[in-house]
């Protein structure tokens, strides 16, 4: 008997992964039947003349064709990488529409965030803390390019609008003798209303390491991820 055996894709899998998420994405954005409703839902704008949504992601503005789900920043050439495409219609298509409660959570108290809080940690707390914890007031002036705003919470707090409807608040702690530097993140109660728990693990990484690059750039080329 001859056995058969998996074929496996030709990319690697991480880029198949994500190929395949897109291409999901792109496919219910286009069956879709009431793109005005959604647009309410999630804070972006109808374009009817050009089939296509204009959403706000990171303090940046991006077109998304309804047809194919191609996405592309608005008055700007600069490609769009998957995972921020992913990632937006995402977003836009999961949006309920609750309003914000003003009550935050932190991760572990999402579905699953407790299972999940090692890897979260590791990718997207732990590279705030180990580029800030020398100069945590930095965080204030590098996340200002995201048009982050200060909050009271920690030593140094920033509240980031990472899309219409989802807030997230970077808090750092100052360390001393006794204890190291520690930093969190904190969420509106209702962001699974508009993403599910990957995807915030993803979004806070990027946000990370976007602030980890602003710092050494010294705020230039926002846009690189």
């Amino acid at each position: 008997m001859i056995k058969k055996h998996s074929i496996l894709p030709a990319q690697p899998v991480r880029e198949y992964a994500h190929g395949l998420a897109y291409k999901i994405a792109s496919e219910q954005l286009a069956g879709n039947k009431d793109i005005k409703e959604q647009c309410r839902k999630s804070g972006a704008r109808y374009v009817p003349a050009e089939n296509s949504v204009i959403i706000e992601y990171l303090n940046r503005l991006y077109s998304i064709n309804i047809a194919n789900g191609e996405i592309t920043l608005v008055d700007d050439s600069e490609a769009v990488p998957i995972r921020d495409k992913i990632l937006i219609l995402h977003y836009f298509l999961r949006a309920t529409g609750a309003p914000l409660s003003g009550n935050l959570i932190t991760y572990k108290e999402l579905q699953e965030g407790i299972n999940y809080y090692p890897t979260f940690f590791k990718r997207a707390i732990e590279p705030i803390v180990s580029n800030f914890k020398d100069e945590p007031e930095k965080l204030l002036e590098t996340a200002a390019t995201l048009d982050g705003v200060k909050s009271n919470y920690g030593d140094i707090a920033v509240t980031i609008k990472a899309f219409p409807y989802v807030p997230l608040t970077i808090v750092l702690w100052q360390g001393d003798k006794e204890f190291p530097p520690e930093g969190n993140i904190m969420f509106d109660s209702t962001i699974t209303d508009y993403l599910p728990t990957e995807d915030i693990t993803i979004l806070c990484e990027i946000i990370a390491w976007k602030l980890a690059r602003l710092l050494k750039t010294g705020g230039d080329s926002p846009g690189k991820r």
